[in-house]
C-alpha cells in the first residue's frame, strides 16, 4: 500500500487519549508522540514493575514468570539488561552479519526458484527463527523447533496456556542443559550469570528465556511480510533502492515507522494518575500507543505516505527511554539485508494472493500484517 490508513487520527487530533477495553478493564490509549515519548520515559508514573500487565492483552494465562528485563523499572531493569547486552550486540559482528547476508540470499534464491511462495509462514517465519540462532549462538538446527511453535509462541494455534506451557518445557530443558554443560550460547550465558552478587534464579533464566521467544517473533516476521508486499505493490520502489543502496538505512526506517507490528503496550499506575483528563485508579493501566505515534502530524510530514527517503524520522517502533528494544540491532539487520539482497536479486515481485491481518477492538480496528501472502518473485536476468 502507498499510504497508511490512520484508525487513531480522530482521537489524536481531537483528546489525545482513546479510552478502550481489554479483558474488562478500561484502558486510556496515549496517543500522541510526545505524550507516548514522555510517558515511555516516567517510569515512577507508568510503571513496567507489573508482571504479566506489561503486553496488552495481559498474559497470567500463559506464562508463570515475569518477563525480563522488560516488566522491571530502573535500577533492576538496567542491571539485568546488561547481563545480555552482550548477546543483544551479536548483530554488529561482521560474522554474524555475513551469516544472515548468506541466509537471505539462499532463501530468495530458493523462493525464485518457485512458482510461487507463501511469504508468512515458508519465508518470513524460517528467516526470523533460522537468524535467531545466530543471534543466540546456537546450533541452527534448533530452529526447526521454532518455527514449529508458528507465528506467535502463545497465539498462533492451540490454547495459549498449552502453547505456553510447551514454551517453559523447552526452556527448562535448554537451561538444563546448559548447566551440565556450559557454552557460550544464550542459555549458558544465563546459568552463569550473577546478579547483584548472586547467580540468577531459575525463574530469572526464564524470564529471559520467555521474552526472547515471545517479544520479538511476530513483529519481526510481520515486518518481513510488509515490506515484501510493499515492494511488490511499488516496483518503483525496488528499482530506486537498486540506484542507489545507501538508501536502504533511511527506507527501511520508514517501512517500521508505518508497518509498526506492535500496536502498544501497557503500563501500570502505581496512585491514581490523570492521563489527559481520563482518570486511572491506583494500579490500573494506560496503553502507549506506537502505532498512532508514529503517524502524529506535527511530527511527521504527510504521516500517512511513504517517504523512504524520510529524514528525519524520530519512529517509536523499538520505544523509548529505558525499555527500548533489545532486538533492534537484530531486526534492523534482518530488514536491511532483505532490502539489500532484494535489489541484487530480484527483478520483480509480484502479489498473487493476500489475507491482511486486522486486529480489531471496540475502540479500533487496524491492519497488522498478513494472515498469509503468496507471491512469485522474479529474478533479475
Amino acid at each position: 500500500m502507498s499510504s497508511y490508513t490512520d484508525p487513531f487520527r480522530d482521537k489524536r487530533q481531537e483528546t489525545g487519549v482513546l479510552k478502550c477495553e481489554f479483558q474488562g478493564e478500561n484502558v486510556p490509549m496515549i496517543l500522541r508522540h510526545e505524550a507516548v515519548r514522555r510517558a515511555a520515559k516516567d517510569w515512577k508514573t507508568f510503571s513496567s514493575d507489573a508482571p504479566f500487565r506489561v503486553p496488552i492483552p495481559s498474559e497470567e494465562e500463559m506464562r508463570t514468570m515475569r518477563q525480563l528485563p522488560i516488566e522491571t523499572d530502573p535500577p533492576d531493569h538496567t542491571e539485568y539488561r546488561a547481563l545480555v547486552d552482550p548477546v543483544f550486540r551479536r548483530p554488529k559482528d561482521p560474522e554474524v552479519i555475513a551469516r544472515v547476508e548468506n541466509l537471505i540470499d539462499a532463501m530468495l534464491v530458493d523462493a525464485m526458484s518457485r512458482d510461487s511462495i507463501e511469504i508468512v509462514r515458508e519465508f518470513a517465519l524460517p528467516l526470523q527463527s533460522r537468524a535467531l540462532t545466530y543471534l543466540l549462538n546456537v546450533p541452527e538446527s534448533e530452529a526447526e523447533t521454532w518455527i514449529g511453535w508458528g507465528i506467535h509462541v502463545f497465539h498462533d494455534g492451540g490454547s495459549g496456556k498449552q502453547k505456553g506451557s510447551a514454551l517453559e518445557d523447552y526452556l527448562h530443558s535448554k537451561f538444563d542443559e546448559a548447566a551440565a554443560n556450559p557454552g557460550e550460547d544464550f542459555f549458558s550465558i544465563l546459568t552463569q550469570a550473577s546478579f547483584r552478587g548472586r547467580p540468577l534464579t531459575r525463574e530469572e533464566m526464564m524470564g529471559f528465556g520467555n521474552l526472547t521467544f515471545a517479544g520479538g517473533r511476530d513483529t519481526i516476521i510481520h515486518s518481513v511480510s510488509c515490506a515484501i508486499a510493499y515492494l511488490a505493490q511499488h516496483p518503483e520502489a525496488l528499482d530506486y533502492l537498486r540506484e542507489d543502496p545507501s538508501r536502504i538505512v533511511l527506507a527501511s526506517e520508514e517501512l517500521f515507522r508505518v508497518f509498526m507490528p506492535l500496536t502498544h503496550i501497557g503500563r501500570v499506575c502505581p496512585v491514581e494518575t490523570d492521563v489527559h483528563g481520563v482518570t486511572v485508579k491506583a494500579d490500573g493501566r494506560v496503553s502507549l500507543c506506537w502505532a498512532s505515534a508514529n503517524q502524529d502530524e506535527t511530527v511527521f510530514e504527510s504521516p500517512e505516505e511513504v517517504r523512504l527517503d524520510r529524514r528525519p524520522n524520530p519512529h517509536l517502533s523499538f520505544g523509548f527511554g529505558t525499555h527500548l528494544c533489545l532486538g533492534a540491532a537484530h531486526a534492523r539487520l534482518l530488514l536491511r539485508t532483505l532490502l539489500l539482497k532484494c535489489t541484487q536479486k530480484v527483478a520483480k515481485i509480484t502479489v498473487l494472493s493476500a489475507n491482511e491481518r486486522v486486529e480489531k477492538t471496540a475502540g479500533y480496528e487496524r491492519q497488522l500484517g498478513y494472515d498469509s501472502l503468496s507471491v512469485r518473485i522474479t529474478p533479475v536476468d
